[in-house]
């Protein structure tokens, strides 16, 4: 797209968070004349939001900071159907109180990113089951419907990807998905006066189809803009551990093992991360990569984007139990971790089994690091024992203690009455919950 003059275009240029807009100059004078209503909708596919939403969300906070008003739209009607847009396969469809139920989690969610009392240009939570709850089929097709020409819809890509894919097709159902998102546009832009959608870049085409029925409908001048799909230097998917997606919900990924997925950002991405998942300036984002780039050793740039992804997801305490975490199993003092920074390490921060006391008996160490999965080989552990480098809790154990479990997992001497953090040699950490 052409350069902006609209500061908040800008900057998002600048970010490169802009992958496609409808009518650009248009909207950059739309802007710029008075603050505008937006809105980007979230459908609940599971009872948090992940990492892909992010964006999307960071964009809604950009924009109010600049004065506009943001809808967030969760899509209580358009999750009971799936958006087909670049999947594989039909959505497994979800029952209305399991939807429902995600609805009211997701709101809560969003409701962290953007204010509801900064006056006139406050956040609004909608919910589109609220206009087609109750609309009839005849209805829905002569007053929407009628709009949609359908070799269009057939010529989109997400539609083509899927209908020429061997076996796969698409139903009726996923299909008339473009014409509930067309509505949702319509509706909210008689309702709110809203004339800008925002959405990923796999939403295209149906925001295109929301801007063409806004027009038709209510003769309504409506906008377009999308985000890019972030994707790795690496071609792997982003927002993806071997533990599947990283969660905004602290309880399906910690804030722990959340700071650690972006300390694990490779140095080719982190600066455009930095661009993309910060509220730093540009000239900021700038001055880090030029300081890592006269810095020996390790960069800064993670730590710095950690932080501040961390800190805006899970607020200052979630960011302090990460750090806390951090440091502590990286000098060995684990004396201050409280038991909810053991909670996050069993949860998803390290490796863990939960043993049984009585069957510690008789029991060596080499076997049991070996069944849980902590080394490959009992030889392993007996090398680190003759080194006197295995770690119970910050106690060091040495080869006589083999075979003498109990005593290594005594009562007395667990964190919180049942936690053992086990360190062997410098970096390998497991964590035992002793029941």
């Amino acid at each position: 797209m052409s350069d902006s003059q609209n500061p908040l275009l800008k900057d998002l240029q600048a970010r490169q968070l802009i992958a496609q807009t409808t009518a650009v100059e248009e909207l950059d004078a739309h802007l710029s004349e008075q603050p505008r209503v937006l809105y980007c909708g979230f459908d609940p596919t599971a009872d948090s939001l992940h990492l892909g939403h992010l964006v999307p969300l960071l964009v809604l906070k950009r924009f109010q900071a600049a004065g506009h008003k943001p809808i967030a739209l969760v899509g209580g009607a358009t999750g009971l159907i799936g958006d087909p847009s670049f999947k594989a396969a039909e959505r497994q469809l979800n029952t209305p109180d399991v939807v429902s139920g995600w609805v009211e989690k997701i709101k809560g969610q969003v409701s962290q990113f953007i204010d509801f009392d900064c006056g006139d240009n406050s956040a609004v939570v909608a919910n589109n089951l609220d206009w087609t709850g109750d609309l009839n089929v005849l209805d829905f097709l002569r007053d929407i419907g009628k709009h949609f020409a359908v070799n269009a819809m057939i010529n989109k890509e997400s539609v083509q990807q899927r209908l020429n894919r061997e076996g796969a097709g698409i139903s009726f159902t996923e299909f008339s998905y473009a014409l509930l998102q067309g509505m949702d546009f319509a509706e909210l832009n008689r309702r709110y006066d809203c004339t800008l959608q925002i959405g990923g870049s796999d939403q295209w085409g149906n925001i295109v189809g929301g801007i063409d029925l806004a027009r038709r409908q209510n003769k309504a001048r409506a906008f377009g803009l999308t985000v890019p799909l972030i994707t790795k230097s690496d071609g792997t998917k982003f927002g993806k551990t071997e533990g599947g997606a990283v969660w905004l919900d602290s309880r399906k990924t910690s804030q722990y093992a959340f700071y650690q997925f972006w300390m694990n950002t490779a140095d080719a991405d982190v600066y455009r991360f930095l661009k993309f998942f910060t509220f730093l300036s540009m000239a900021e984002i700038e001055a880090i990569e030029q300081a890592d780039a006269e810095r020996q050793g390790r960069p800064e740039a993670q730590r710095i984007l950690a932080r501040e992804a961390t800190r805006l997801v899970h607020g200052e305490e979630g960011l302090k139990a990460a750090e806390r975490i951090t440091e502590a199993l990286f000098s060995g003092d684990i004396a201050q971790l409280s038991q909810s920074d053991m909670e996050q390490l069993k949860q998803d921060g390290l490796p863990s089994a939960t043993i049984e006391r009585v069957g510690l008996e008789g029991q060596a160490m080499t076997q049991l690091f070996a069944e849980v999965g902590m080394v490959k080989s009992g030889k392993q552990v007996k090398d680190a024992l003759g080194n006197n480098a295995v770690f119970f809790n910050g106690i060091a154990r040495g080869a006589a203690d083999n075979m003498n479990l109990p005593e290594c997992f005594a009562t007395e001497k667990a964190m919180y009455d049942r936690f053992f953090l086990v360190k062997l040699g410098k970096k390998n950490h497991f964590l035992f919950e002793v029941v």
